[in-house]
């Protein structure tokens, strides 16, 4: 199946359902600093993918791909500090955290076919 828009994408589609499910568990937080940084590393990992697909080369594609893994990485930690301060329950923290582990494994194979090709 040859893609013909970012939207297309499965890492780009699952990365705006985890920005969806951040800013609904965190957009009313009041740690604004928190918040923001959080929101903010959600929204990049789709908007990193979908910039990323529209340049001339896949080893452009793919820098962007790694810039894309690194703002899920970023969630990651950030979840991980969100259950450890109490401000999300253990449930909604593995819920989270997993949705992150399958874009990292999705964006990690595209990296290796992008690789390849």
């Amino acid at each position: 199946m040859k893609i013909s828009q970012f939207e297309d994408i499965v890492a780009w589609q699952k990365a705006q359902d985890l920005a969806v499910a951040i800013h609904q568990q965190f957009g009313k937080s009041g740690d604004s600093g928190f918040k923001n940084q959080i929101c903010r590393a959600a929204v990049s990992i789709s908007n990193n993918i979908a910039e990323g697909f529209d340049r001339q080369t896949d080893k452009q594609f793919s820098s962007f791909l790694f810039i894309a893994l690194g703002s899920n990485s970023e969630v990651q930690s950030m979840l991980h500090l969100a259950v450890r301060l109490n401000w999300i329950s253990e449930s909604v923290h593995h819920e989270l955290i997993q949705q992150t582990k399958e874009i990292s494994r999705i964006i990690f194979g595209f990296i290796q076919y992008l690789n390849k090709s």
